[in-house]
């Protein structure tokens, strides 16, 4: 299943586009590579997304073509969940 669609349907973004621009823009590693959208993604491969000021690290455990809520949250297991540090930029002079 192609990477901008596993994330759509697993629900892990809302929109494909949304994760079409973040692989765009080289936000999305796939067994440490650099993903595009159209990177094929299979059980057990590693995705790891930065988005916003989060880092998401995920491992994927179905790719079914469809899946209901219930179904959706069986599809990855999330390794690790982290938020970026952000530089203070108020302080200084």
């Amino acid at each position: 299943m192609r990477l901008d669609k596993y994330l759509k349907t697993a629900r892990i973004l809302k929109r494909r586009e949304a994760a079409k621009q973040l692989a765009l823009e080289k936000r999305i590693t796939l067994n440490g590579r650099v993903a595009k959208p159209s990177s094929e993604v299979d059980i057990d491969d590693v995705i790891v997304l930065e988005f916003g000021n989060r880092i998401l690290e995920i491992v994927v455990k179905d790719t079914p073509k469809q899946a209901n809520k219930e179904k959706a949250a069986l599809m990855f297991e999330v390794i690790r969940q982290t938020k970026k540090e952000i530089a203070d930029e108020t302080s200084g002079d």
